[in-house]
């Protein structure tokens, strides 16, 4: 199997607020000999607010990181799901609108850059899945994750909306019952835990709005997991992990009962199985702590 390599877009998060995100997607990545190239020059992809404000600037902006990992020839991939959905729908309209996609290179002249649709644009958990591959990752697993009930947390812009998630990743996912991220438990060896809201909102783009919903919304994903004996959560999504971990306490009074979970990110669950350190995973960064290692 040739070795894989992409472009990494990081976004913001995982640079800023969840640096055991990043290390442990640098982590699994050199178990699995997959090539990272981070896009050092990318910026924020709006983060679904900005492209409430201005429209046309979103795309620009993320047409312009799309461009640079056009410029490497490579695949874009993504640890965000918001990231994901501004990338990939940016991509897509362009891609789908010729007049468009010209004013927008129009600006991206003016720095030296031209959208040109040649990168392909995907989250690393479809990349493990669907480059890499299921039955490939289970051969490596060296510490199956047997003894736990894991609770998959999927986060709404990764399986959303389902015409642009089935146009750009080869694993097809329902919203309502989607699978990609229980396979993945499955494949490190856990026990998949299924409950209503894990395909639901974590809060996080209505905390500023409404944080009593954000709270509600909060406390109903991690209830759901603890009422079906989740042992921990596991998410593909920084921003959910964010909601996940930090907020149990706000979450608790917002719903009138005690929740917390340990949350991880979907990169540490993997390279768990693949027997990296927990220094390598971060797992000493969390809120809610990781003390089942």
């Amino acid at each position: 199997m040739e070795k894989l390599k992409y472009a990494l877009f990081t976004g913001c998060t995982a640079k800023q607020s969840t640096p055991e995100q990043l290390m442990s997607t640098y982590a699994v990545a050199n178990k699995l000999e997959i090539e990272l190239i981070e896009l050092t020059e990318a910026s924020c992809c709006g983060a679904s607010h900005l492209q409430d404000y201005d429209d046309f600037l979103s795309l620009v902006l993320n047409a312009r990181n799309i461009a640079y990992a056009e410029k490497h020839g490579l695949t874009m991939v993504t640890i965000c799901n918001t990231c994901q959905l501004n990338t990939a729908m940016t991509k897509h309209r362009l891609d789908n609108n010729a007049e468009l996609k010209a004013e927008v290179n129009e600006k991206l002249n003016e720095v030296g850059l031209e959208y040109k649709g040649t990168s392909l644009v995907t989250h690393f958990l479809y990349a493990i899945i669907d480059d890499f591959g299921l039955d490939k990752l289970k051969e490596m697993v060296v510490k199956p994750l047997s003894q736990f009930n894991i609770a998959p947390f999927y986060g709404c812009h990764n399986i959303r909306p389902s015409e642009l998630q089935n146009e750009t990743h080869r694993t097809k996912e329902n919203p309502y019952n989607p699978t990609s991220l229980d396979d993945l438990i499955i494949a490190c060896g856990g026990k998949n835990v299924d409950y209503e809201q894990k395909n639901k909102c974590c809060g996080f783009h209505v905390e500023l709005q409404a944080p009593h919903t954000a709270a509600v919304l909060t406390g109903n994903a991690i209830a759901g997991a603890v009422d079906q004996n989740a042992d921990w959560m596991v998410t593909p999504c920084p921003l959910c992990h964010l909601k996940l971990d930090t907020q149990a306490d706000h979450a608790s009074k917002a719903i009138g009962r005690d929740v917390e979970l340990p949350v991880l990110h979907m990169q540490q669950m993997v390279g768990l199985a693949l027997g990296c350190s927990t220094e390598e995973l971060g797992l000493k960064h969390h809120i809610a702590e990781v003390n089942f290692i």
